[in-house]
């Protein structure tokens, strides 16, 4: 486990860069956290070190947002309508198995597609500070152990 605090929603952005530079195809990744708490700004900064030029924003109503004009493709979901059931009519798996890069918010929703390895990605707001936020990385595998002491080492 990994943790790193930024102080703004750029500082997000920034650090969502960092493991976008990191990723590779077949990468998912988890993004817990509250309403707010930055997980489609996280998303923005990965999606713009993919070469993503598209204004992202969050799946919420349409579940699957695809991104393919970058040097990965990414597959920006949010599952949070789902709470109640109903992952596995989405092939989640051919997603997840495939040549991108998966964003998930709200991953609790699905648990049961979830593949074996992954990286959970959790942004905590701060109590004290309304821009502050603790990111915690909990990499689920090798490669994500991997992809996380290497993000530790660069930011």
């Amino acid at each position: 486990m990994f943790k790193y605090t930024v102080a703004s929603d750029a500082a997000t952005q920034q650090v969502g860069a960092a493991v976008g530079r990191l990723v590779q195809p077949g990468s998912v990744i988890f993004l817990q956290g509250d309403l707010g708490a930055g997980k489609t700004t996280f998303t923005k900064g990965l999606a713009s070190a993919l070469g993503i030029q598209q204004y992202v924003k969050s799946p919420t109503f349409t579940l699957i947002r695809e991104y393919t004009a970058g040097r990965i493709p990414l597959y920006h979901m949010d599952v949070y309508r789902l709470e109640n059931g109903g992952g596995d009519e989405l092939g989640l798996e051919e997603y997840f198995n495939g040549d991108g890069v998966s964003v998930v918010e709200w991953p609790q929703f699905i648990e049961d597609e979830w593949p074996a390895e992954y990286l959970q990605i959790t942004i905590n707001k701060s109590a004290t500070n309304d821009e502050q936020r603790e990111l915690v990385f909990q990499p689920q595998g090798q490669r994500y152990e991997a992809l996380v002491t290497q993000l530790a080492q660069t930011l």
